[in-house]
């Protein structure tokens, strides 16, 4: 009997805690509204792309105007690539209601900086940063 008690309590700590870690997945609006980010899971590493944007698509709301690209991107390499699809938050990791590790790249500035994101409420707060996370900024984005 108690090794079952202790199964079911097992059980019940680990789905409260995938579901904890899980509940970043889905679309974000970006704070500005502009943008509208998918994280998603592979593996145990988290990751947003961007799936629609202010501007990003033709009047169909569909298909990706040529003439928004990755313009600003410090390799020369890159500033063709369409920006609708883009993969903006990379290699994040839960620990303790944070995800840290990752990367977020602004596409309006061409910059990649270090990130950590944390829910609050029904909100996510995002904190790009450079070295230290006191350098930094913090944008919020709602479910969208």
């Amino acid at each position: 009997m108690k090794r079952i008690a202790f199964l079911l309590i097992t059980l019940l700590f680990s789905t409260h805690v995938l579901l904890a870690q899980d509940k970043i997945l889905g679309n974000w609006l970006s704070e500005e509204k502009d943008g509208r980010i998918e994280i998603y899971k592979t593996g145990d590493k988290y990751f947003g792309k961007l799936v629609w944007g202010k501007d990003l698509v033709e009047a169909d709301g569909k298909t990706p105007r040529k003439d928004r690209t990755d313009t600003k991107n410090s390799d020369p390499k890159l500033r063709s690539r369409p920006l609708l699809g883009l993969v903006l938050l990379t290699n994040f990791t839960y620990d303790d209601g944070e995800w840290s590790g990752g990367k977020i790249y602004d596409p309006k500035s061409g910059k990649t900086y270090s990130c950590t994101m944390k829910m609050k409420g029904d909100k996510l707060e995002i904190r790009g940063y450079v070295g230290v996370s006191m350098f930094g900024r913090t944008t919020v984005w709602t479910r969208g």
